[in-house]
């Protein structure tokens, strides 16, 4: 029998990336909930930031600043937490860049980095997690969650090299797993896969594109990912999507590949904002006062989803294989908004949510 999870009041969380976006909302979200956090990004200012904001709500927050893709930086984080806390239980492999772009327009270094970042710094994380793991009491079950994306089952136009990441992210992923479950270290491994998030990823990203990109819709709340990691920290999950749109693409994308192809034609276009493109990126080296929890991201952003905690906390339901249609049908047809524009072309956000957006949030858990 698998010795049980702590809850996440009892636990120490080191969430990587902790400096902005999803990472940071983890860390307040942890420590709101009585978690010991530390924080880890390459931006001290930002960083420390984020642990007097949490410091000031009552919460117990430290930070350390590592870049994920030199494998010192992380094991002398790892190191440092274990001795100032007797250990960790969760280890969240959350730092991520990217860099936007046709494929052949992107420099190699460019692309190097992504992949030092994304998928290197989740190996050099778990890791180094791994090996505290090893010396951990084997009588409570410690956590690995690696922050992968709906990107890692699909491709897609602008974002190649990303994606290509974080298809490396849960290749890695899944197969770690299954030799610590033959090895029978008591550590749970967890892939989590958002949809598009409402963090600052499109203004942190390198881009070669005319304009500022932006996300695709729909969008959904950095907290939305922040509850999933949290629930997964204590309790078992394998892989989990965040957002509806994630779990409806990736049915799409086994089910009916070429259509799912002929629909991202659509994100061309629907990734260029009205903006001018940014003079920096913070993809080879941090930028001061980036340390925000929300992007730019001028639509509509969904606050819950009904898919995600469907599948954290699996119940009966009705909706079924009509709902599924009914969400697809919307991917297929697009949306329509009151005194806002009608696209069209599926994915644009019609800044409202349609009987078909909650019916892909609900029917897709299955």
């Amino acid at each position: 029998m698998s010795p049980p999870f702590k809850p996440v009041a009892r636990q120490v969380i080191v969430i990587t990336g902790a400096s902005s976006g999803i990472g940071l909302a983890t860390a307040i979200a942890a420590a709101r909930r009585g978690a010991r956090v530390v924080l880890s990004s390459r931006d001290e200012a930002d960083l420390r930031a984020g642990c007097e904001a949490i410091r000031a709500e009552g919460g117990v927050a430290a930070y350390q600043v590592a870049d994920v893709a030199d494998p010192a930086a992380v094991e002398a984080l790892a190191e440092w937490t274990a001795h100032e806390y007797g250990g960790f239980d969760t280890w969240v492999n959350n730092a991520g860049v990217s860099v936007y772009g046709r494929i052949a327009d992107v420099p190699t270094d460019d692309a190097r980095r992504v992949f030092e970042t994304n998928y290197w710094g989740t190996v050099h994380g778990s890791l180094a997690a791994i090996a505290h793991f090893r010396r951990r009491d084997p009588r409570t079950r410690a956590t690995l969650i690696n922050v992968g994306s709906v990107l890692s089952e699909t491709g897609y136009p602008l974002q190649g090299h990303y994606a290509a990441s974080k298809h490396a992210v849960k290749g890695f992923t899944d197969s770690l797993r299954l030799e610590l479950e033959q090895e029978g270290l008591p550590v749970q491994v967890t892939l989590v896969q958002p949809a598009a998030i409402d963090t600052p990823y499109p203004e942190h990203a390198a881009n070669y594109l005319t304009t500022l990109p932006q996300h695709q819709p729909p969008v959904y709340a950095p907290e939305v990912v922040a509850a999933a990691i949290l629930a997964c920290a204590e309790s078992a999950h394998r892989n989990l999507r965040v957002g509806g749109s994630a779990k409806a693409f990736t049915v799409m994308e086994k089910m009916a590949p070429a259509l799912a192809d002929r629909m991202k034609r659509g994100a061309f276009a629907a990734q260029h904002s009205d903006r001018p493109p940014a003079d920096t990126s913070t993809l080879h080296a941090p930028r001061a006062g980036d340390g925000r929890l929300y992007g730019e991201y001028p639509g509509h952003v969904r606050q819950t989803s009904l898919y995600t905690t469907a599948a954290l906390h699996p119940m009966p339901t009705l909706l079924g294989a009509a709902a599924v249609g009914l969400g697809l049908a919307w991917l297929l047809g697009g949306t329509g908004g009151s005194g806002r524009t009608t696209h069209t072309s599926p994915g644009f956000d019609s800044g409202v949510d349609t009987p078909a957006d909650r019916a892909v949030e609900a029917g897709v858990a299955y």
